[in-house]
């Protein structure tokens, strides 16, 4: 770990996205997490939603769109809204392609649980294949596609359905520093071009394929005309700038709640078994940030342990050099898909 410089507090390095260091070698998001703990009234922020709810209570169809992976963050939002507020939510899913079995059956389990609708869609796999290629090649990344159409796809349906609460899960200031959680960060076009689409729009992306897609291929991964969300009066926002976020006290009322299951993932520690369990992809994902970034979930992990008060810093450094940068078995079936 000595070849690169990590947070004196947390276990996080220099090459994570939008890090910095202060004088006692403390990363920023670290310090972000101080103000969460201590700064920020909660109960305020609690009656803010309150009203919001109330504002868009009844006032169309849905009360709300709650985008929805079926992981850990969308589920334990969904279960939030529904039980503490009585809504009647429509629930959207962007299915990337790569949805394991565990997370397929926490879906159904969970809606059936909560009672409520659901719309999911799955893009054309032919369109998917180009552009994870594309996207592989020029940034080492191929998770274009669904982190753009996880953002993209359920602002169209709000329009579609003229709801204008679109209710996210956790904000980026948990984890990275784009927002701060002195900031009010709403998940708009702004945040997209900013936070999701590493840099690429639908736009650019149409014309690096050269005719291989069709303009209307790309719509799902499009964000609608800001005009057109003007029109609804909407509202994206986070459940996570109302709310403290704790994702393993929220695991454990899923849990219970729900039946909600944990799976096993590529190179998570144990002891992490609600992470990233959507993607059967996240192990090949993860070791490519490992070979570009030189770390990669378990340092996040341990980091949020830290800064939770679960875990020593001696004890996160242990657990990265056991789990860290390891090769997923599905690298193989990852660089077949891609051809």
């Amino acid at each position: 770990m000595a070849e690169l410089r990590r947070c004196t507090r947390c276990v996080l390095p220099e090459t994570h996205e939008t890090i910095t260091f202060d004088a006692e070698g403390v990363c920023n998001i670290c310090r972000q997490q101080e103000y969460k703990q201590t700064q920020i009234d909660w109960s305020a922020k609690k009656k803010e939603l309150d009203a919001l709810i109330a504002e868009h209570r009844g006032t169309s169809d849905y009360d709300c769109i709650v985008p929805f992976s079926g992981g850990k963050d969308s589920t334990w939002t969904l279960y939030y809204l529904v039980k503490e507020y009585g809504l009647r939510p429509l629930v959207v899913r962007f299915d990337h392609g790569f949805l394991r079995p565990t997370v397929l059956e926490n879906t159904r389990r969970t809606l059936r649980k909560l009672g409520v609708d659901f719309h999911h869609f799955t893009p054309n796999w032919k369109i998917v294949q180009k552009l994870m290629l594309q996207t592989f090649l020029e940034k080492g990344d191929f998770c274009w596609h669904c982190h753009t159409g996880i953002f993209a796809y359920p602002m169209w349906v709000a329009l579609r359905y003229q709801v204008p609460l679109v209710m996210w899960g956790e904000p980026s200031s948990e984890y990275t520093a784009y927002y701060s959680y002195d900031q009010p960060e709403e998940v708009d076009e702004k945040r997209f071009n900013r936070y999701v689409n590493l840099g690429i729009t639908a736009q650019d992306m149409l014309i690096r394929l050269e005719g291989a897609v069709d303009e209307r291929d790309l719509k799902p991964f499009t964000y609608p005309p800001l005009k057109e969300l003007r029109k609804i009066k909407y509202r994206s926002v986070c459940l996570g700038s109302y709310i403290p976020w704790d994702v393993k006290r929220q695991v454990r009322i899923i849990q219970e709640e729900l039946g909600w299951s944990e799976d096993q993932v590529e190179n998570v520690p144990p002891g992490y078994g609600y992470e990233k369990i959507e993607c059967y992809m996240q192990g090949v994902r993860d070791y490519i940030k490992f070979i570009k970034r030189g770390y990669t979930r378990p340092s996040h992990l341990a980091s949020l342990d830290i800064r939770n008060h679960r875990m020593s810093r001696e004890e996160a450094v242990a657990l990265i050099r056991q789990y860290e940068g390891k090769r997923p078995p599905s690298l193989d079936l990852f660089l077949e898909y891609v051809g």
